[in-house]
């Protein structure tokens, strides 16, 4: 998809996306979505665009790094439930409590028993979440090992990009099947009613963000709250410059005529 046409596609769900975002605040309702995919798949730009429009106070992006010596010994869930949405808010989880059904499976740094416990018990740690009235949404973002090669070689060659390489990235390029047994795996036992997964295409990321927009806007109730009047009056004398005694500003950038 052409970006012009994606931009034209993009704006009117992003009106749709601050409109759920004052109805979130409005009734105090609590959004939390799950990104998982594998690398490279779209997670960070569809959170991006999620996100832009909406006021950082409001929505928190969740990109937890590898659990701390203290963190390995809790239970596993702990290190996620105080990342959790209140009242009013929308988290936007960047992985999630899932890293042990993927990354921690398929590379070794769960051991097989840790791998089962969790499958038994996320369908019912995810239940007491809905049942408390948290609006919970996965979504997986699919993508072929192709889309994922030409995906790693762009990051290797912009080095505006290659910050989003890490070994494991380099360790796991070779386990494309192993990854989908452990997805195949993780679906089968926490695709439920209560909190079911979603399947996006993300061949084409752009496609797949409006795809994904769109069905998480249509997943909720009407979010159409009248914005709160705003009393602006006017000045009362001329638009003031800013003067500065001690300290100067920098010069500005340089910019060609």
């Amino acid at each position: 998809m052409k970006r012009d046409q994606y931009e034209e596609l993009l704006e009117p769900l992003e009106h749709e996306l601050v409109a759920m975002a004052r109805w979130a605040k409005a009734h105090g309702e609590r959004i939390c979505v799950l990104f998982e995919g594998r690398d490279t798949a779209g997670k960070g730009g569809t959170i991006k665009a999620i996100s832009e429009r909406i006021n950082p106070r409001q929505l928190r992006v969740v990109a937890l790094p590898k659990p701390s010596e203290m963190e390995r010994t809790q239970w596993y869930f702990q290190r996620y439930v105080p990342h959790l949405p209140a009242a009013g808010e929308i988290v936007l989880f960047d992985r999630s409590w899932y890293n042990r059904a993927g990354v921690e499976k398929v590379m070794g740094f769960a051991t097989d028993e840790q791998v089962e416990k969790f499958l038994h018990e996320v369908p019912t740690f995810e239940k007491l979440l809905v049942d408390d009235g948290i609006r919970l949404f996965k979504y997986w973002l699919s993508a072929s090992q192709e889309a994922q090669e030409e995906r790693f070689a762009e990051r290797l060659e912009d080095p505006l990009k290659r910050w989003k390489l890490s070994p494991i990235d380099v360790a796991s390029r070779t386990k494309y099947a192993e990854y989908s047994a452990a997805r195949e795996a993780m679906f089968k036992a926490t695709h439920t009613a209560h909190a079911p997964w979603t399947v996006v295409d993300y061949n084409d990321q752009k496609l797949g963000r409006l795809t994904l927009i769109r069905d998480l806007l249509d997943r909720l109730p009407d979010t159409q709250v009248a914005d709160e009047p705003l009393d602006w009056p006017q000045l009362g004398h001329p638009p003031l410059t800013e003067e500065f005694d001690h300290i100067k500003p920098i010069p500005s950038f340089p910019v060609e005529d």
